[in-house]
């Protein structure tokens, strides 16, 4: 199979970067299922996935046609085995390299042998869970970047087992779907932009948690310095609080360190709790759809309303 023949890609996890990579891919071509076991995890990224695309027409990056014509060829179902006839299937459910696993094997027994597995993990190896995909070969983490089609990279990272085969034929996929491919030269957990990021976020957490800084300031610093239309906070707003929460919980299991696992205790309890989970759901620490960082006067610390 080259990357021309995957025809039908298969999405497991409605969430924010299951809907993204849904609809980039939809975008260039391929008839994409959605796939989640909540009815109504499906129906409101139906919901999301239309006002990307409505966003996009706005822009003047999709006209009217080219948004009907994407939207037209994305599905959504609960049953498992929609897969059955899948060229490609990209994983974005919570970061439990055990949940990925059981996952993965559902979907081995479902799939065809042709069928490339992926994972968009942001932080795990994908080797911790290589051998329960049952096709190891044809597996690897395929991890995009949130807005898809605005941070259009996308990493290849194989595991120890993974074929060059599959590699090059991710890469090309890469390419196929608006994507810039960074192949990787071995495992690394959190890839290269993310293990950068989560240096940045880890010391802007420590700044606010010290009591250094708000968060505000911490975004406001980072904006002006380094030119960046959003900062640390208003990125995890973006991410999502909840998906931040599970890196965090998968973070402590791993390490088993007490002071990570009551990090993410906290986290949860101030933010997910709260249903504050970013973008997502109106609050996190912003508010939204107007957040303070996107106002005016906000880099100057001027006429900036409350975050909460």
């Amino acid at each position: 199979m080259n990357a021309e023949e995957i025809r039908h890609v298969f999405v497991v996890g409605a969430g924010t970067m299951g809907q993204q990579i849904a609809l980039q891919c939809a975008m260039h071509g391929c008839e994409v299922t959605i796939y989640d076991v909540s009815p109504g995890a499906l129906q409101s990224a139906s919901a999301k996935i239309d006002d990307y695309a409505a966003k996009l027409v706005g822009q003047q990056r999709l006209t009217d046609a080219t948004s009907s014509a994407a939207l037209s060829r994305l599905h959504f179902t609960s049953r498992p085995e929609a897969a059955a006839d899948a060229d490609l299937l990209s994983e974005s459910v919570p970061e439990d390299p055990q949940l990925k696993g059981r996952v993965f094997a559902q979907f081995n027994a479902i799939c065809p042998r042709r069928t490339i597995f992926t994972t968009d993990t942001s932080t795990l190896a994908p080797s911790l869970y290589a051998s329960a995909t049952g096709r190891p070969a044809q597996f690897a983490a395929f991890h995009f970047h949130t807005y898809v089609w605005d941070s259009n990279l996308v990493d290849v990272m194989p595991h120890p087992g993974t074929s060059p085969e599959t590699v090059q034929l991710l890469r090309d996929f890469a390419r196929r779907i608006g994507q810039i491919p960074l192949v990787l030269n071995k495992e690394s957990p959190g890839y290269v932009m993310n293990a950068i990021l989560g240096a940045i976020n880890e010391k802007a957490f420590r700044l606010v948690q010290d009591g250094v800084a708000s968060f505000e300031d911490v975004d406001r610093a980072v904006m002006i310095v380094m030119r960046a239309p959003i900062g640390p906070f208003g990125s995890l707003d973006v991410v999502g609080l909840d998906t931040v929460w599970h890196i965090m919980q998968s973070n402590a299991r791993i390490s088993g360190d007490p002071e990570v696992q009551a990090a993410a205790d906290r986290f949860k309890a101030q933010y997910v709790d709260k249903g504050w989970l970013g973008v997502k759901s109106g609050k996190g620490f912003y508010t939204y759809p107007n957040p303070a960082y996107a106002l005016p006067g906000f880099l100057t610390g001027e006429a900036t309303p409350p975050a909460s």
